[in-house]
């Protein structure tokens, strides 16, 4: 196995020194046991090069751990499953509502709200414990692409124009509330330092750890439907202009794979990947 002194390249163009108990470690988050993220990372040691990106890295891996035929395979894809949920952005904001929903907030997406000086969209509002929850979410296609200072500031100005309007009326005196920044990229390190300073909230694909986006998703199995082996790119399209955008909704309507017109050994398989998910 070579040693960690290859230099390889983040999505975001920076260099870093490839660390194979990094890939181990995300390995074994998917759901991989120890032998298999071992081999795993064996293969790619030998597999790596100096300049090889993240990205070529991330597929030889899949490509390996999808030949264990297990969970795990489909957990790994779980980022680039995310991507695929654009490029308008609902799906990954219904996305979040359900997130919050299975923690028995209740949701709203998509909402026109009054503010004090002017009416606001908020993506999603989320409700619980007397707490109102006031959520901007920003979706990129580009993993690289950084959540910048304008945004916080920006949603931190509108969610005070909200709270304005609101203490003032007599149907929300009982409530608090609390701004958020929801991403599926990363936030630059002033984004972060402003949230902290504001009391904004940030949720970011690793951020906060501990219970950043994707170890929500992992926690809470509200995985979207892109990342089902079994779908094509045109059939997960349609599932989401239906408004099917994780697997557990895939998992209570059944039915509606009868209407995309697939074989019975294709639902078969699909059925199966839902159940290795935990459905």
């Amino acid at each position: 196995m070579k040693t960690n002194t290859i230099v390889i390249k983040k999505a975001s163009g920076e260099e870093e020194i490839f660390q194979v108990d990094k890939l181990k470690k995300s390995l074994n988050n998917a759901g991989a046991n120890s032998s298999t993220s071992e081999h795993i990372a064996e293969e790619i040691s030998d597999f790596i090069y100096p300049g090889i990106t993240t990205k070529q890295i991330y597929h030889r891996a899949f490509s390996l751990l999808k030949k264990e035929r297990s969970a795990a395979s489909i957990r790994y894809k779980l980022k680039n499953a995310i991507f695929q949920l654009g490029p308008s952005g609902y799906p990954f904001e219904d996305l979040i509502g359900q997130i919050f929903e299975r923690q028995d907030y209740e949701t709203e997406v998509g909402i026109v709200v009054e503010g004090h000086c002017v009416t606001h969209e908020m993506d999603v509002i989320a409700t619980k414990d007397g707490i109102q929850h006031l959520m901007e979410c920003k979706y990129h296609k580009d993993q690289g692409k950084q959540v910048s200072i304008q945004v916080p500031l920006y949603v931190r100005s509108r969610v005070n124009d909200i709270i304005k309007k609101r203490e003032s009326m007599p149907e929300f005196s009982n409530l608090q509330y609390q701004g958020w920044v929801v991403t599926n990229t990363r936030f630059s390190s002033d984004s972060i330092k402003y949230g902290k300073c504001c009391g904004l909230n940030l949720l970011a694909w690793d951020y906060p750890y501990g219970n950043s986006l994707k170890e929500m998703i992992e926690r809470l199995k509200i995985y979207p439907v892109t990342i089902l082996h079994n779908l094509t790119l045109k059939e997960k399209q349609t599932l989401l202009e239906k408004e099917i955008v994780t697997c557990k909704q895939l998992h209570d309507q059944k039915d509606i794979l009868t209407q995309l017109e697939l074989s019975k050994t294709k639902i078969k398989l699909i059925t199966n990947e839902l159940s290795d998910l935990g459905l």
